[in-house]
């Protein structure tokens, strides 16, 4: 590994640029399309723009506050001792590929990811397991360190610590640097975007890139196989939605003014709820002019599909 700048001392914003020079652990598991809160085309749109933006977020902020504790937990749990790195690295064979790892172990070739959880995501963790996003992670830091292996210590949030040792494994490592590697020089690199994932995330994603319609028509080519395969599964998705709430129907019925029922495998619920929500055809009729003063355009582009 090279050492890229030092993590220490350096400003936030320059920082966030250092990162924009290659792909980073976190990035790791976006680019493969295991990250579930994060997108490759989200990285690809990061690395390929001037702007530096700060995607900071209370829970991003918690899990830096409560690294160093994770890491006093991760000492008092193994008896191993953890340092900071403070500095940003990168594979010497494979610049594009960094690591701003959070600490490394002393007297082994081997790191530290210092994890926090919402007790909501205790089951990702459960019996041992890892969330797949953060084991691509590790891997990614282990073939920039040429580390032998990486731990990886959470809190889960007022429920408990775990810590598990991560071994190298050389065909995953294998298999990630290919994907990193395409994905930074054909996509970056050539300025294309990746492909989607099929995720509401990238929905998302792709609705605020391409927010800007304009009056033109191209032809439409290559899509017609895609685009038949997409009716016919629009039309399994009804029967299946239909057969869906029939069985949920046929549920209620059941449970009649009974709020909940429940066997060994199942508990079903079915409460009443109360909401409050805002009566906008009597506002317009009975006060247009408090309506139009809080009435908002949303500008959004809609997406049909019509057989000729």
């Amino acid at each position: 590994m090279k050492k890229l700048t030092a993590a220490k001392g350096l400003a936030h914003d320059e920082w966030l640029r250092w990162r924009k020079l290659g792909l980073g652990g976190s990035d790791a598991g976006a680019v493969c399309g295991l990250n579930p809160y994060r997108t490759a085309l989200e990285v690809y749109l990061d690395k390929t723009s001037e702007s530096v933006e700060d995607t900071d977020n209370e829970a991003m902020r918690q899990g830096r506050e409560f690294e160093e504790y994770v890491a006093k937990r991760f000492t008092e749990a193994t008896g191993k001792k953890a340092r900071r790195a403070n500095f940003m690295y990168c594979d010497e064979k494979n610049p594009f590929m960094l690591a701003d790892v959070d600490r490394m172990v002393v007297g082994e070739n081997a790191g530290l990811e210092c994890k926090t959880a919402s007790p909501y995501m205790e089951d990702k963790w459960k019996d041992g397991k890892i969330p797949l996003s953060y084991l691509i992670q590790c891997h990614h830091y282990m073939s920039v360190c040429n580390a032998d292996a990486w731990y990886i210590a959470v809190l889960i949030y007022g429920r408990e610590f775990k810590w598990h040792r991560i071994e190298r494994d050389e065909k995953m490592i294998s298999d990630l640097v290919k994907i990193e590697k395409d994905f930074w020089e054909n996509c970056v690199l050539k300025n294309q975007l990746p492909q989607p994932d099929g995720s509401e995330l990238c929905d998302s994603v792709i609705a605020e890139y391409f927010k800007n319609a304009t009056a033109q028509t191209v032809p439409l080519a290559g899509f017609d196989a895609k685009l038949g395969r997409r009716q016919e599964l629009a039309g399994e998705i009804a029967k299946l939605e239909a057969e869906k709430r029939k069985i949920e129907q046929e549920v209620k019925m059941y449970l009649g003014e009974a709020e909940l029922a429940e066997n060994r495998n199942y508990r079903v619920s079915w409460k009443a709820v109360a909401s409050s929500r805002l009566d906008e055809k009597r506002l317009k009729e009975e006060r247009p002019e408090i309506y139009a003063q809080y009435q908002r355009t949303i500008q959004s582009r809609r997406f049909t599909v019509k057989a000729a």
